[in-house]
């Protein structure tokens, strides 16, 4: 078995929190948000969505989108080098099963966080209401019991640099000289 490269508090926070999902709701909300967040799904039909309801900042929401789909790639190409086995757990099994056997970054963090900057930047509702759902969908992976805390750090830090460095990108109009 490969060891994993996590320090003594990365394993006792992540014990704890997933102690938190022993209680039925609590577990219920990590698997639901695990679900909605696999392979960037919920982030990148909110952005198509507002896209499609937004007319003005059309262009501005899908490349917003494209950020967190880059975010999120970006997360699986770092997965495959560092390549550091998921948590195990010796009380407690993961409550969601997962796609791939790697945990380092998290790629639900790398998305979430790319969601909460890009979409955050475009609407003052953004701003209000995907940062509490993106950092819910982080917590929900270590109460899964399928991330270490500095996993979920560290996709966080990619998904906000990645957002962060198309942030210009993302406000251009849709057609060059079109203002």
């Amino acid at each position: 078995m490969q060891k994993s490269s996590c320090t003594d508090a990365d394993r006792r926070l992540l014990a704890a929190l997933r102690d938190c999902g022993t209680d039925p709701r609590v577990a219920a909300a990590a698997r639901a948000l695990s679900r909605a967040g696999e392979h960037a799904v919920l982030w990148l039909a909110a952005g198509l969505a507002a896209a499609a309801v937004d007319r003005d900042r059309r262009g501005s929401w899908l490349r917003g989108t494209a950020l967190v789909a880059a975010a999120h790639l970006a997360s699986m190409g770092v997965k495959r080098v560092v390549r550091r086995p998921r948590p195990q757990l010796p009380a407690a099994e993961p409550l969601v099963r997962t796609a791939g056997r790697h945990s380092f970054p998290s790629s639900h963090a790398s998305s979430a966080a790319a969601a909460a900057v890009a979409y955050g930047a475009l609407r003052p509702a953004g701003a209000r209401l995907v940062p509490p759902l993106a950092a819910a969908m982080c917590v929900s992976r270590m109460v899964a019991g399928v991330h270490y805390p500095s996993d979920i750090a560290a996709g966080a830090l990619l998904g906000g640099v990645t957002a962060r460095a198309g942030a210009a990108w993302m406000r251009e109009p849709l057609e060059r000289g079109r203002r």
